[in-house]
């Protein structure tokens, strides 16, 4: 991944944490990772379990943020929630996975963000 990429996935990631928390999330975990791959945002929303992937896209992207999100990246995404839960020792928990989708504009201005919960396989 280029380095302005990461700079704004970085950013992005940042930006999606404060915008959880102020609706109560409790962030539990940035960047975990395992063998398999990465989670950018492991959080609490009440008593369920949410794992956040992050979507930054910049200027005129050729695909909305959410469109990044194929089934096979959230099947994906499921297999490491469950290996988070296994690696924490938690059994039976309430969990899905949400999608922090965000646009800037030609200006590199916040156009858009916006917290899609449940967009992914859950249990």
């Amino acid at each position: 991944m280029s380095a302005p990429r990461q700079r704004l996935g970085a950013w992005g990631e940042a930006l999606a944490e404060r915008a959880l928390a102020a609706r109560g999330y409790t962030i539990l975990a940035r960047n975990w990772r395992c063998a398999r791959g990465e989670i950018d945002l492991v959080a609490q929303d009440g008593d369920c379990y949410v794992f956040v992937e992050v979507k930054a896209r910049r200027g005129h992207a050729t695909q909305a943020p959410e469109e990044a999100l194929t089934p096979a990246k959230a099947q994906r995404l499921a297999d490491l929630a469950q290996m988070y839960l296994a690696e924490q020792g938690l059994g039976e928990v309430t969990w899905r996975i949400d999608l922090v989708a965000i646009e800037l504009d030609g200006r590199g201005s916040v156009a858009r963000l916006e917290i899609l919960p449940g967009v992914g396989v859950a249990r």
